[in-house]
């Protein structure tokens, strides 16, 4: 019984899945644990009607295999083990079916709503929202009976509807927190996060100069741009210095080991925040360069700006301490996920900019 349950649980899991990739979206994987199971698909859908044939594409599942196990513990001997247990699986997984149809997230009946949401308001986040604060006001009223059926009346099985409750309660709140995140990535650009933390330094002095002025004698800055005759001319890269000769230092100036601006990353001023932070991880950068209207290096941004400005936006306060820290790392704080969050988001600005 319990692996056959294991089994319904996989299928109806495998129902998401399978609609999922028809409609072009990748499926990392299925994970099942004691509460049920969750497919990691790799976006979301992109209209309210995709997304509501993922959503009910598992209880439908799950009704089909009740009807089948019923039909079987019809037609088998009633005194045989096989109808016990056909009859006993069929009632979980129609017990599967109507648990899951409860609208409110993260349950299969919270995407339902949010895509009816969705579709009425046009606002895939209006959608996420009302679900999630349902998921939310359903976990607490689970939380409050299963609690006073445990305490007043001493059912045990009170402890799981509240621990149930409290499953589905913190799950709806990760979700409108998600959504929240994302809403506010979609509203920031790049000029928003950068900072001009950076250094101008004469393209035409020696890199010897550079060396002893920027290097030897003073605190590191996070990037020196070569400048001379009014216009930018490069990123200045420090390690670069260990590839060249001593002996040259003297003889090159700085203006020939920088990197042309039109050879390194860089972003708008008016790029949108979650595209410079798919470039900041997909190509692995400790920072990127934001150019102003006429070519200039108006900012720099990296993770650490992203997660204060982010922050900001939201009206936490980020110690600056986490800031340095995150900087040093070059690695965004598990408990934000921006590149996820970034990663959802990006669909949106594509859809609209065409």
């Amino acid at each position: 019984m319990a692996l056959l349950l294991f089994a319904s649980v996989l299928l109806h899991e495998l129902g998401h899945s399978l609609v999922a990739k028809a409609q072009g979206t990748k499926v990392n994987s299925i994970t099942l644990f004691l509460f049920g199971g969750i497919a990691s698909i790799d976006e979301e859908a992109r209209t309210p009607g995709k997304a509501f044939q993922v959503a009910i594409a598992g209880p439908l599942v799950s009704f089909g295999v009740f009807g089948l196990l019923s039909f079987l513990h019809q037609v088998t001997n009633p005194h045989s083990p096989w109808s016990v247990l056909s009859g006993d699986l069929a009632h979980m997984n129609l017990i599967l079916a109507l648990f899951n149809l409860i609208p409110g997230l993260p349950l299969d009946g919270g995407q339902i709503l949010k895509s009816a949401v969705w579709k009425a308001t046009g606002s895939r986040f209006t959608g996420v929202h009302w679900a999630a604060r349902v998921g939310q006001a359903l976990g607490w009223l689970a939380v409050i009976l299963g609690l006073l059926l445990a305490i007043l009346k001493g059912e045990p099985g009170g402890f799981w509807i509240a621990l149930l409750g409290w499953f589905g309660l913190r799950n709806a709140y990760t979700y409108d927190r998600f959504t929240d995140l994302q809403e506010i990535l979609l509203q920031l650009q790049a000029k928003d996060a950068m900072t001009r933390d950076f250094r101008v330094v004469d393209a035409e002095q020696s890199i010897r100069g550079f060396a002893d002025d920027y290097v030897i004698a003073t605190t590191h800055a996070p990037a020196y741009f070569a400048a001379s005759g009014g216009r930018y001319r490069g990123l200045v890269k420090v390690d670069d210095l260990n590839t060249l000769e001593r002996s040259e230092w003297e003889r090159q100036s700085v203006k020939q080991m920088a990197h042309p601006l039109g050879d390194i990353p860089t972003v708008r001023e008016t790029t949108a925040l979650p595209e410079v932070i798919q470039r900041l991880e997909s190509e692995n950068l400790n920072f990127i360069t934001v150019l102003s209207p006429a070519d200039a290096v108006a900012g720099i941004v990296d993770r650490g700006d992203i997660v204060r400005a982010v922050g900001t936006r939201m009206n936490l306060q980020i110690p600056a301490e986490d800031i340095r820290r995150i900087k040093e790392e070059g690695a965004f704080p598990a408990t934000f996920q921006l590149q996820a969050i970034a990663k959802a988001v990006l669909p949106d600005i594509k859809a609209k900019s065409s």
